[in-house]
């Protein structure tokens, strides 16, 4: 990559710190702006999910507590006319918080617990809320992983559930029983059931609503469910473009449990209404069959479905990340910006070894990428801020770029290592010219 040589850079300001692992950022009509803390009680962290609002405007109060108490993992905030929209995604819910601070449940009853939650919900052009909904378990096979993962430790967790109907190809797997209540040393598990439970060849499982590994929409009062795509496995993130088009960031499988796979790719998608995106059967279009996707934990995955022929066929992406980059939220660039209007700009949370993947190698994501719409390149953006774990970016009403850092958070073989209070919100205000420091070649790396 090349610099621009002279150039004095914008500098990063702080906004908020000392923040319990936040997630989500949002702003109001006022501008005033709203930040999530997650509720993960990671080092000692308080557990339960907060909103604060910050305020900026002279003799206001800098920091207001405006919601606690809600269930983590609390993983979006969305404002639109007046009210707040958190993704509860530890309880499975949606609640909508008015600015008198009382509450109403709009979506309740999602699939939980599991790997992934109820995740950040979006309003449409149509005026409907939109929200992705997780897998439970990595590729359909609730396995040893959901049961040695530090927030889970327990054993059956809900079960994946299809958006489409589907037919097994009675491809179980067989693992050690680390449950008292069932009976013998070995589980036979297959997939879209729960723990323990063997499946057959030619076994058909009706869709269900909900679901999970999905992107679903209802009414704004939480009326209407319905589904608008399957088989995305974990879309954390969603946006619309200027043109009307919903985009998911897709995290992808990982090489762990008792269907490993590796080198997969997160993924930017556009959704269409009523296409399947592949999971668990296919990443980007491809078969998890394929060499690219062999893991170092396991044998390669066979395919879970039977009935390829019956569903759409798999979408493909528009981006490829480097796998476990953990791509998590974006913000479109305004349309009145100097320069990249309508360009993307993504968080990459970064990798979750030894977890997720073998470890040992060189940390992945932990920065932030521009992505070009008109040819789907991708950009490194030398923000010049120390972060730690990116997971959130929203532009303000006064043009600035705002980036959620949710703070010091390691895995290790010995699991969780966390520092409570390490979360923080920047500023860029001229995030442009550092933006086009970077050369136009598409370099993410």
């Amino acid at each position: 990559m090349t610099a621009t040589v002279g150039r004095t850079q914008p500098a990063p300001a702080v906004v908020a710190a000392g923040l319990q692992f936040p997630t989500s950022i949002a702003f109001d009509d006022e501008g005033r702006i709203y930040v999530a803390e997650s509720g993960l009680p990671f080092g000692g962290a308080p557990a339960g999910g907060r909103v604060w609002r910050l305020d900026t405007r002279p003799g206001r109060p800098e920091r207001t507590l405006f919601a606690e108490g809600l269930a983590g993992p609390v993983t979006g905030l969305c404002w639109h006319e007046e009210r707040l929209y958190v993704s509860e995604g530890g309880a499975g819910r949606i609640t909508r918080i008015d600015p008198d601070g009382s509450r109403t449940t709009i979506v309740d009853g999602m699939p939980g617990p599991g790997n992934y939650h109820t995740n950040t919900a979006v309003v449409g052009p149509d005026r409907k809320l939109y929200f992705g909904q997780g897998a439970m378990a990595n590729l359909a096979v609730i396995g040893l992983d959901a049961y040695e993962m530090g927030w889970l430790r327990r054993l059956p967790h809900a079960h994946d559930v299809p958006g489409l109907d589907i037919v097994l190809t009675g491809d179980d797997a067989v693992t050690s029983n680390p449950l008292p209540d069932l009976p013998g040393e070995q589980a036979t598990t297959g997939a879209f059931v729960q723990f323990g439970t063997p499946t057959t060849a030619g076994q058909r499982i009706a869709a269900e609503l909900p679901c999970t590994a999905a992107v679903l929409r209802c009414e704004l009062d939480g009326t209407g469910l319905e589904l608008v795509a399957w088989g995305v496995r974990n879309a954390f993130g969603l946006g619309f473009l200027p043109d009307g088009r919903l985009l998911a960031l897709d995290q992808g499988a990982d090489d762990r449990g008792s269907r490993p796979i590796g080198n997969v790719p997160d993924l930017l998608l556009e959704i269409r209404p009523g296409a399947w995106y592949g999971w668990p059967d296919f990443v980007g279009g491809e078969p998890v069959t394929a060499p690219r996707f062999r893991p170092e934990r396991g044998a390669a995955p066979s395919f879970v479905l039977a009935n390829h022929d019956e569903l759409p066929p798999p979408e493909r992406p528009l981006v490829e990340f480097e796998p476990h980059a953990a791509a998590t939220k974006f913000a479109v660039v305004p349309a009145d910006a100097e320069r990249f209007a309508g360009q993307l700009v993504v968080t990459l949370f970064g990798d979750e070894a030894p977890m997720c993947l073998p470890g040992g190698g060189p940390a992945v994501g932990r920065y932030l990428l521009r992505v070009d719409p008109v040819d789907w390149s991708t950009h490194r953006i030398p923000v010049g801020m120390p972060l730690h774990r990116p997971i959130d970016v929203a532009f303000g009403p006064d043009g600035a770029l705002y980036v959620v850092d949710f703070g010091e958070f390691e895995m290790s073989e010995d699991g969780v290592r966390a520092k409570a209070g390490t979360g923080c919100v920047w500023r860029l205000d001229d995030w442009s010219a550092v933006a086009s420091d970077v050369d136009g070649r598409g370099a993410d790396q």
